[in-house]
C-alpha cells in the first residue's frame, strides 16, 4: 500500500465576519463619543471686585446653614421649606414698602447643598426681587474640605 501524503491546504481566515466585528465597532464609538461644540453655549462668568459693595441698610440677608436650613436676617425659621423661607420674604418685604430696588443677599455655608443655595435664590426670585446676590470671602485659599488630604 502506497500512502500518498496529503496535500496541507493554506488555512483560510473568514474576513468577512471580521469586518463586520470592526464595522460594529467603529459604529459604537462614534455614537458613544462626546463631541465638544465650542459656540453652542455662550457663558458670561462673574467677576469679583477687590472691594465690596456697600451693603444697602434695607437689605435681606438669607443664610443657608450647612444642614439646609434658613435664616432671614438671623432669624431662624421654624422649618426649612420654600413655602416658610417666601412667608418670611413676604412679611419682611410688605414691612419695608415691596420688593421692588430691594437687595437680597444668599450667605450660604460652603457646605450646603447645591439644592438649597438654589431653592432660596428661586424663592426670591419669585417673589419678584430683582437684585439677588451671593456672598463669598475676598482673600482665602480654598482648602478641600477633609483638610486638604
Amino acid at each position: 500500500m502506497r500512502f500518498q501524503p496529503r496535500r496541507q491546504e493554506d488555512p483560510e481566515i473568514n474576513l468577512t465576519s471580521l469586518i463586520d466585528v470592526v464595522l460594529l465597532l467603529v459604529i459604537f464609538f462614534m455614537v458613544s463619543t462626546s463631541f465638544t461644540v465650542d459656540g453652542r453655549l455662550q457663558l458670561r462668568l462673574p467677576q469679583s471686585s477687590a472691594a465690596p459693595e456697600r451693603r444697602l441698610a434695607d437689605a435681606i440677608v438669607i443664610t443657608v446653614t450647612v444642614d439646609g436650613e434658613y435664616r432671614v436676617n438671623d432669624r431662624v425659621l421654624a422649618n426649612s421649606s420654600p413655602a416658610t423661607l417666601r412667608e418670611a420674604l413676604e412679611r419682611i418685604a410688605a414691612s419695608r414698602g415691596g420688593t421692588r430696588g430691594r437687595q437680597v443677599t444668599v450667605r450660604a455655608d460652603a457646605r450646603a447643598t447645591h439644592q438649597a443655595v438654589i431653592t432660596a435664590m428661586d424663592v426670591a426670585g419669585k417673589l419678584g426681587f430683582m437684585q439677588v446676590n451671593i456672598a463669598t470671602l475676598q482673600g482665602e485659599s480654598v482648602a478641600a474640605p477633609d483638610g486638604g488630604h
